[in-house]
């Protein structure tokens, strides 16, 4: 069982605490981990799972059936952490309903939050978040996806991928622009799944099972009150979601190099080799001290920008981009010491170690790649 005295850290009250036993025992005892060999049937029913547990309520705020009065990130990253630890699908699944709801959260309108947050806090409603296009990722002011304004409606025309959720969303927050281009052409806008002229295009197979997709808008009608903050505000929104929710991408990571951390540790107490155990060879401990600071050193980033967020710290946006680069590329290393130390064993298919070989790939790659952290942080570091 993972360490978890990081938990008597001054980062954490007793709230946070009794929170992470919770979903840990709710893990351990009723979650039902379920075939994802069809991702996105596998990730309705994990949204239904946690909307049922009530972990889907520190999703939105206590006005539309939130856990608290405003998001607070230490505890989505423990419960990241906590799913991540068992499954990376349920993980996602829980994590997609924050990022898709952080735009109508944090910056939406009443009607729109009354609309569409206790659905997602329920789990009866399943959210996206679409930004990214072929050739705007990284990118993201390169977006082509245009919105022009007809009447009492937003016509969007234009095309998102890799989108997660896609097929399966009742709502996407799309990111568009108006023609005109700038800086303030940006608008970001709810669009409900059964709009006429949305539809998803392509299903994307990746190594680790996650619904994915392409979206077309071919003169898809949004009405006026469904666009978030003020037109032209479209980056401020998406730059602002993306940093709340950033350092819960290295709390996930987190869970999977605790989780690669302790099938090692069990492996190496278990596995005898020339008539010794293999945690017995100093060259086994070694590679053991530097997993086990690697998840240390991630944990004390990650849960030192959540805390700072949450106590609406002047600068974090450096410190979630820190949490992120840091946590995903330790796990990676980690999870690969981890699939050496059990050496075939580890390369069974469906096995722990290789599951979670496949799965934090991923996370050094959305949400920012490590590159475009290093970037930000730079930035932050040369201007601050």
């Amino acid at each position: 069982m993972a360490d978890s005295t990081y938990l008597d850290w001054p980062f954490f009250n007793d709230t946070h605490r009794t929170l992470q036993r919770e979903v840990e025992a709710w893990r351990d005892g009723q979650f039902r981990a379920l075939d994802d060999s069809d991702p996105a049937q596998a990730c309705r029913g994990y949204v239904h799972q946690l909307g049922s547990a009530g972990w889907l309520a520190y999703t939105v705020p206590g006005a539309h059936g939130g856990a608290f009065d405003s998001l607070d990130v230490r505890s989505l990253c423990l419960i990241r952490e906590t799913l991540g630890y068992a499954s990376g699908l349920a993980e996602f699944a829980f994590a997609m309903q924050g990022l898709g709801s952080g735009p109508i959260t944090l910056f939406g309108s009443e009607s729109l939050k009354r609309k569409y947050l206790p659905g997602v806090a329920k789990g009866t409603a399943i959210a996206a978040f679409a930004i990214s296009e072929s050739q705007a990722g990284s990118d993201v002011a390169g977006m082509q996806t245009t919105a022009r304004r007809d009447g009492g409606t937003i016509v969007v025309n234009g095309e998102k991928t890799w989108i997660s959720n896609a097929g399966i969303a009742t709502h996407y927050v799309v990111f568009c622009r108006w023609p005109e281009g700038g800086e303030r052409s940006f608008i970001a806008l709810v669009v409900d799944a059964d709009t006429p002229g949305l539809r998803v295009t392509q299903t994307i197979d990746v190594m680790a099972p996650h619904p994915l997709g392409a979206l077309s808008f071919d003169g898809c009608r949004v009405p006026l009150d469904q666009v978030i903050a003020e037109p032209g505000k479209g980056m401020r929104v998406a730059l602002g979601t993306l940093d709340l929710f950033r350092t819960t991408v290295g709390a996930a990571a987190l869970g999977f190099a605790r989780r690669a951390l302790d099938e090692a540790v069990a492996h190496v107490r278990e596995r005898r080799v020339f008539g010794q155990a293999l945690a017995d060879f100093q060259l086994t401990q070694a590679a053991i001290a530097d997993m086990a600071t690697a998840v240390d050193a991630s944990a004390l980033l990650v849960y030192r920008a959540a805390w700072l967020r949450d106590q609406n710290a002047p600068r974090v946006t450096r410190e979630a981009a820190m949490a992120k680069l840091a946590a995903t590329e330790a796990a990676q290393q980690v999870i690969d010491r981890a699939v050496q130390l059990l050496g075939a064993r580890g390369l069974v298919c469906g096995t722990p170690v290789e599951r979670l070989y496949r799965e934090i790939r991923a996370l050094r790659i959305y949400e920012g790649t490590t590159e475009i952290q290093k970037i930000v942080i730079a930035g932050q570091v040369l201007n601050g």
